[in-house]
């Protein structure tokens, strides 16, 4: 789905996930629905706050299989891509707990832009 750069746009984007999950059998509160909506949410945020193009949206693709949840969000922004840093104040902890949070995370080019994309494994006893 595409999604405006926005705060809105962000915080829609992260609803529909956790939404999504909920609906393919990842509760709410289930650790899986946490993750990757916390994922999904700092990356939304992140394209809003660092990739924000104006007039162009940003995009947010969710898939998953019995093994993995993978989300992905695009933005047009290429010159500025994201690395975890040491947090100073109130910013830079978002991608240390997607990398906390995540099995595999990275960056892939896009025309125009990037897409930044997080894989989270679900073992089968826990669904996390």
């Amino acid at each position: 789905m595409r999604f405006t750069s926005t705060p809105r746009g962000a915080r829609l984007a992260r609803r529909l996930v956790s939404l999504r999950l909920d609906e393919w059998e990842h509760p709410y509160d289930g650790g899986a629905n946490e993750s990757v909506t916390l994922i999904a949410a700092e990356f939304a945020a992140n394209a809003v706050r660092h990739g924000r193009v104006p007039g162009r949206d940003f995009r947010l693709r969710l898939t998953g299989d019995d093994d993995v949840l993978r989300v992905e969000v695009s933005d047009t922004l290429a010159e500025r891509l994201p690395e975890p840093r040491v947090p100073c104040g109130e910013s830079g902890r978002g991608l240390v707990l997607v990398e906390a949070l995540a099995d595999k995370w990275g960056v892939a080019p896009r025309r125009p832009g990037k897409t930044v994309w997080a894989e989270v494994r679900l073992s089968p006893a826990t669904g996390r």
